[in-house]
């Protein structure tokens, strides 16, 4: 199988990668990303530093990745610039002390960024694989994401060889590289599980120049059981949907769902496939989760495509060990096609994705803490609000412990704005802004879905905006951020309970 390439250990495979190079790994949110010369390279980061010589790396992924890119190698100091989202904590203190450059972008982008050379040469691509062929067939394990497309433009390719995952994971790839624009033809996908492409990325056989074994297992966790607080933003979300069905307004037979990653849409996914009034469904998303597992085998859940499996280790081996049940249910695409917009569009996709918070005008900041320092990103969320029959986004309505409101005069950084964002859902309730004015929308969100602790500053908030389409007072709009990072709380005088 690897015969004709060679075969390396990770920490030679790493020498092999210089200062400044521009390497470009797999994996998906902790799904088939590269993990043994991810390590061999902290390790050589960390050994040059100890002698004084600089080694940092320009690092690309499909989203965020496994824990040793965003964390291992940037406790080890071996990264200058990232892209085009990240999940890790020693990281996201590079960003935001400026020692790390990022560049926080739409997902589906990142294919053709890197097409047309937006970010420059990429050197180095490392990508797990369950198998490479003599001819450059490359046979991708848990995560899809960008790595058809670093295989094309990187100019060398290392392989990671995973021993441990299943051969059989190549059943659910369905796999094609978008040409250049305009030489584009219409993408024929009208329904979630239509399969247009083969199972296998392709790579040039002469650009590889390592391949290194590893059986590692992909480093993703169970999501904890949803809160009281999640499960009433679930129970708001799952009655909204029966009545639009109700009313006429989602089909009869349902439409696709889109669930963002995190406890939250998890346990909406659980609410939502055990409701009697909802009918079977089908999904097209970005990650098939924990839940999406047992609502599969009950048959609530038709099919699902997406674009990598961040399943804990449990919920991988039922699928693994199930094979022939799941194989025709489940379809994994590279992310330009996950997340593309025509698509999303096309299948009438209902988006249901987390905010940090929401202005009371409907904009919605998934990002951004204070609005300057970074968590993890925009991720695939603004192609699905953007192009969805409905944009739907979920947050509880106050964080630690009522310090912090999630509805606030105007959000400081924005992703989604008033113009995409359709629906707002707390534990406190629903705002349905379709169709309402920027006052009505204010009126709206307070009422329905700001906690009581918070409503009487809102209101007040909008007695003072000056007038206007959109009413605001400027010298007042961020005193709950100013408020939080100087004191720690977004209302000093407020008796929490």
């Amino acid at each position: 199988m690897t015969s004709l390439f060679p075969v390396l250990t990770a920490d030679e495979a790493a020498a092999l990668v210089n200062d400044q190079d521009a390497v470009s790994f797999s994996g998906f949110g902790h799904a088939g990303d590269a993990k043994a010369v991810p390590l061999a390279l902290a390790r050589k980061a960390r050994a040059l530093h100890e002698k004084g010589q600089p080694f940092a790396m320009r690092i690309l992924t499909g989203a965020s990745s496994g824990h040793v890119i965003d964390e291992v190698l940037a406790e080890a100091n071996a990264v200058c610039w990232r892209a085009p989202y990240q999940s890790g904590r020693a990281l996201r203190s590079q960003i935001n002390t400026q020692k790390v450059q990022y560049v926080d972008m739409h997902l589906s982008h990142l294919p053709q960024a890197l097409a047309f050379g937006f970010f420059g040469k990429v050197d180095y691509a490392v990508v797990e694989a369950s198998e490479v062929t003599p001819d450059g067939r490359v046979f991708l394990t848990t995560g899809i994401g960008c790595s058809p497309t670093f295989l094309k433009y990187a100019d060398k390719v290392i392989i990671e060889i995973n021993t441990r995952q299943s051969s059989r994971l190549r059943e659910f790839a369905d796999i094609v590289v978008m040409p250049r624009p305009p030489h584009r033809d219409p993408i024929p996908i009208t329904h979630p599980l239509s399969r247009i492409g083969v199972p296998y990325a392709t790579v040039d056989p002469r650009k590889i120049v390592a391949v290194v074994e590893n059986d590692e297992p992909d480093n993703s966790v169970a999501f904890t059981p949803p809160s009281e607080e999640g499960l009433k933003i679930a129970g708001h979300l799952v009655q909204f949907l029966v009545e639009e069905r109700i009313k006429d307004r989602i089909p009869y037979d349902f439409l696709p769902l889109q669930a963002g990653v995190g406890n939250i849409a998890n346990g909406v996914m659980a609410v939502l496939g055990t409701h009697p009034d909802i009918p079977q469904f089908t999904m097209y998303s970005e990650v098939f989760q924990d839940s999406l597992v047992d609502l599969i085998e009950t048959g609530r859940l038709k099919g699902a495509s997406a674009t990598a499996l961040t399943l804990s280790p449990d919920a991988l081996t039922r699928v693994v060990n199930n094979m022939d049940f799941f194989s025709d249910k489940i379809v994994l695409r590279p992310q330009e096609i996950s997340n593309h917009p025509g698509i999303i569009r096309r299948l009438g996709v209902i988006a249901m994705n987390t905010a940090i918070e929401a202005d009371i005008y409907g904009n919605v900041n998934s990002s951004h803490i204070y609005g300057m320092d970074i968590m993890n990103g925009i991720g695939g969320s603004g192609e699905f609000t953007r192009n969805a029959y409905l944009s739907i986004f979920m947050t509880p309505s106050v964080a630690k412990q009522g310090k912090v409101s999630a509805i606030v005069p105007m959000c400081p950084h924005i992703d989604n704005n008033e113009h995409s964002v359709q629906v707002i859902v707390t534990e406190q309730g629903i705002a349905d802004l379709r169709g309402l004015g920027p006052m009505q929308r204010a009126k709206s969100i307070i009422k329905n879905c700001a906690h009581p602790l918070y409503k009487e500053y809102l209101y007040k908030y909008l007695d003072t905006a000056r007038p206007g389409h959109i009413p605001h007072n400027l010298s007042a709009c961020f005193e709950l951020h100013e408020n939080l990072l100087n004191t720690g709380r977004m209302l000093p005088d407020l008796k929490l309970p």
